[in-house]
């Protein structure tokens, strides 16, 4: 189980991200070698320039079109990969930032929840990902079954708001709201032996799924 020190496991993941090309066609256009005469010189340049403009249009259209593609296609591959999120830092020394504001109610204390969520080490090790088991996380928020950073930045609170339901947030957790000194997973006396070291800052990406039924 993540965020309580009994289970916590190593993995890793990269999401590449993908390429969108957009080419256009280059027709040659070929110039009269002589002109007989003033009114058909007119006549040729006329001809000529209809592919000229047809290009341009065309490349206006094109420009248009990657603009509107780009502005869709660049905030997702950004979230994706996990972008910058600017983090405000609350009293407590608790990071948070909200990549998505939820629609649904906000988290309360003492509710049972659902949250997917990955965690990583600063170093960005992932320690840890529902989304790996295909299966949020069930716990009662708030009243201390997860560690204290996971209860703060869910339900809020010291400047923190609460999640809504549907939300995704990232936080930085200092170790005193993660695991302290103890480190989580610890196979040994030596701190190598833990899979989250004592004192670690955490770094969580959290998804409030919503109320749990139960």
């Amino acid at each position: 189980m993540a965020p309580s020190a009994a289970a916590a496991a190593a993995a890793a993941t990269a999401s590449p991200l993908s390429r969108l090309l957009l080419s256009l066609p280059n027709p040659s256009v070929k110039l009269p070698v002589s002109s007989p005469s003033r009114n058909a010189g007119a006549a040729v340049a006329a001809k000529n320039s209809t592919p000229v403009v047809a290009l341009r249009r065309r490349e206006a259209v094109a420009a248009v079109l990657s603009a509107a593609i780009l502005s869709h296609v660049l905030p997702a591959a950004a979230e994706a990969s996990g972008g910058e999120c600017p983090l405000e830092v609350a009293p407590n020394g608790l990071a948070f930032c909200d990549r998505v504001v939820g629609t649904g109610a906000a988290a309360e204390q003492g509710q049972l929840i659902k949250a997917h969520y990955t965690g990583r080490l600063e170093d960005g090790t992932v320690f840890d990902s529902s989304y790996k088991r295909g299966k949020p996380l069930t716990f009662r928020v708030g009243v201390g079954e997860v560690i204290k950073g996971w209860d703060q930045g869910i339900v809020g609170g010291e400047g923190i708001p609460p999640m809504l339901a549907g939300g995704k947030r990232s936080l930085r957790l200092p170790p005193e709201l993660a695991y302290g000194a103890r480190g989580a997973g610890c196979r040994g006396w030596e701190p190598t032996s833990c899979v989250i070291p004592p004192n670690s800052t955490l770094l969580f990406d959290v998804e409030y799924v919503g109320r749990a039924v139960g």
